[in-house]
Parts: structure tokens; C-alpha cells; sequence
């Protein structure tokens, strides 16, 4: 995290806030996606690294802590009239105060100059009391944490004692890791891409961005072709492979009728869509965008890529199954379903860091630095 008395004491900090806020209403408002949204603004603007840096976790944080930092704000809000911009500017005054702990002079003088001038007046006297009145008493654990109850409720469930570190874990900033390559990848996409044996021609069902079919390329499989549904993400294959010096063969295709000969392959991965409850520390907004309903349209899916991959898969080939969620329905749920209706897939044990998860295993983000994920290998029977 950027240093905030540094941050503050250049140029008063206006600049860096009124960046910060734009984004933050450009998210709220118009429903743009933080991790695709701020790297164009900051590649836009002049300012330099530690201020960039500043505003990102900025972003993400309040992105992130929205549900909290609405609670502390609207404590001292007697009106239903609070457009996006002063609403994102509050946001990032009351982050800044509660989670980054910038100094109060800093923070509010900052913030209010960065606001639209008609606002400035209400701006400042919410964050001086929100500034005044101390660490707050959380009224909820979802208000506390900044989840949907929905969310807060399905990992409790699921994940018992490991819910809150965890979830505690995803408030925090990811940590970037790049390969060797000099690739960019979180580290339980790695953890995925190495279960994926390296030989021979390896179809990668759902590839975009292309992390792990670089990733197995340069290991050295002998073929790898990486299929994606759109034009565009195929275009990140591509351009994945570029960056990495590695032999991708991207292919536009849908995951759901794969467009291969059956019995083709010697390894199948499928990093399935899921619902992303592992990697909201990455995606701040995600945990925002949606809901429990679609988790059971997304398990089907699931399933029918898994029973798909086990058809394209040669008999003593190798068929990888991977979501980056926390939820049972994702899981090991879709694994029940995979050994009832598709028997010819036998369970393979998973190495470290994996630990068990049913017939396969996962990485918590309490104990493991990276996202949250779940694995199943399997072998085809003959």
C-alpha cells in the first residue's frame, strides 16, 4: 500500500483524490469493472508510481468496503439525495479515515477540495464527524466485513470456522506474482495450471485470459490449443502468448460443443465460469455484481464442460476440473454429479498445496496467498 502521508503532502493530494472519485463513481454508476476501469485512468493521467499506487488501493478498498463505509457515512446523512459523485467522494473520505488511517487533516481537507464545489460544504462536515466519532460499532458481521448477507451466509455455511478469516482474508490487497516468464498470474492459477501434465496435446476449454495454457505451454506440452467463446478474449490468448514467447494454438469456440474430435486429447482443463467468491480481493466488485441464483445455472455448466471434456479426452488421459470459488454447489457438489454421470472419470490424489476437499482439494486465502480455488484431476478409464 502506498504511503498516505507521502501521497497527501504532494500537490495537497487533490489530484490523486479526484481521480479515486471519478473512478469510484464510474463503477457505481455506470456498473464498470474496477480491474479494467483504473489501470486505463491511470495509464491516462500523469501522475506518478507511489500516487498511483495510492489511488489504487483507494479504489479497490472502497470498492471493496462499500457496505461499510455507506454505514459509516450514513450515520451523520439526514437526505435521500446523495448523487454518485458525492456518494463516491464519502466513500473515499470515510476509506481513507477508517482503513488507511491517513491523518484527518489530510483526508478531509483533500477529499472535500476534490469534491464538486455545491457539495464541498456537506461533504466536509460528514467526514469530520465520521472522523470524530471513533471506531464504530459494527451492527452486523455483513456491515462490518462489506459482504452481502447472501455471500456472508453460503461460505458460513459451506466453510464453518474458516468463513470469517477467509472472507477477512479477501479485504485485503492481492499480492501480484509474476512467473518466470514474466507473466503476471495469481498463485492459485499456477497451482492449477501445474496439475495439468504437460505432454502431448492439452485443450484448454475456457482459456481467456491465457495464464495457464502459457503456463502448460512452457512446461512443454507438445500442443496446446486454448479455446475461448469470444473473438476478444481469444485476442488475450494470443496476446498471453506473445508476451511469454510461448506456442498457444487460440481458437474461438464454445466450451459447450467443442469443435474437436473426440478422444483427441491427452489432457483436458477446464477452468470453469464460476462464480468468483475466491477471488474477490482481485475483483472488488464482484462481490457487488452477483447472485445466489445464478450459482445453480453455473453448477450445470460445470458439469456438462466436465462431461464434455471427459468425451474429448483420450482413455488414460487426464481431465482437470477448476473453479475459483468457496461454494460447495461449485465444488464438490459438481463432483457428486461427475461420479454418478460420468463413472469413466476416476479421482486423482492432488499435491501440495492442495488440501482435501472432498474427492479433490482447494486453497483457502486465509492460509494460502493467492485466490480461492478448487481442483479435481482425473484420469480416463480405458
Amino acid at each position: 500500500m502506498a504511503n498516505p502521508a507521502s501521497s497527501s503532502a504532494r500537490s495537497d493530494g487533490v489530484a490523486v483524490r479526484r481521480l479515486a472519485i471519478e473512478a469510484l463513481e464510474r463503477i457505481e454508476r455506470d456498473g464498470a469493472y474496477s480491474n479494467l476501469l483504473l489501470p486505463k485512468m491511470l495509464a491516462e493521467s500523469d501522475l506518478d508510481e507511489r500516487d498511483r499506487g495510492f489511488v489504487t488501493e483507494l479504489v479497490y478498498g472502497s470498492t471493496r468496503m462499500k457496505r461499510s463505509l455507506d454505514y459509516l457515512v450514513d450515520r451523520f446523512i439526514d437526505r435521500d439525495d446523495v448523487d454518485s459523485r458525492v456518494r463516491a467522494a464519502l466513500r473515499a473520505g470515510a476509506y481513507q479515515l477508517q482503513f488507511m488511517r491517513v491523518p484527518s487533516h489530510a483526508a478531509v481537507d483533500a477529499t472535500v477540495a476534490a469534491t464538486p464545489k455545491r457539495a464541498r460544504g456537506f461533504v466536509n462536515a460528514v467526514l469530520r464527524k465520521v472522523s470524530s466519532a471513533g471506531d464504530p460499532q459494527w451492527p452486523t458481521p455483513g456491515i462490518e466485513l462489506s459482504y452481502p448477507d447472501w455471500i456472508l451466509r453460503s461460505v458460513e455455511y459451506d466453510l464453518g470456522d474458516r468463513a470469517i478469516p477467509v472472507l477477512k482474508a479477501m479485504n485485503t490487497a492481492a499480492t501480484t506474482h509474476t512467473r518466470d516468464d514474466g507473466y503476471r498470474q495469481d498463485l492459485a492459477s499456477q497451482a492449477v495450471s501445474a496439475l495439468v501434465a504437460p505432454v502431448g496435446l492439452v485443450l484448454d476449454l475456457c482459456a481467456a485470459p491465457g495464464g495457464k495454457a502459457t503456463y502448460i505451454a512452457g512446461q512443454g506440452a507438445t500442443t496446446v490449443i486454448a479455446s475461448d467463446l469470444h473473438d476478444h478474449r481469444a485476442g488475450l490468448v494470443v496476446t498471453a502468448a506473445e508476451d511469454t514467447g510461448t506456442d498457444v494454438h487460440a481458437v474461438v469456440a464454445d466450451a459447450t460443443h467443442p469443435p474437436y474430435r473426440l478422444g483427441l486429447a491427452d489432457a483436458v482443463l477446464v477452468d470453469a465460469p464460476c462464480s468468483g467468491l475466491g477471488s474477490l480481493r482481485r475483483r472488488p466488485d464482484a462481490r457487488w455484481n452477483m447472485s445466489a441464483d445464478s450459482i445453480g445455472k453455473l453448477a450445470d455448466l460445470q458439469l456438462q464442460l466436465v462431461r464434455n471434456a471427459a468425451e474429448l479426452v483420450k482413455p488414460g488421459g487426464q481431465v482437470v476440473f477448476s473453479v475459483c470459488t468457496l461454494t460447495v454447489a461449485e465444488s464438490t457438489a459438481v463432483d457428486d454429479r461427475v461420479a454418478t454421470e460420468v463413472p469413466e472419470l476416476e479421482p486423482q490424489p492432488l499435491p501440495e498445496p492442495w488440501e482435501p476437499w472432498g474427492r479433490g482439494g482447494r486453497l483457502l486465502p486465509d492460509i494460502f496467498e493467492g485466490d480461492g480455488m478448487a481442483a479435481f484431476s482425473y484420469q480416463k478409464l480405458a
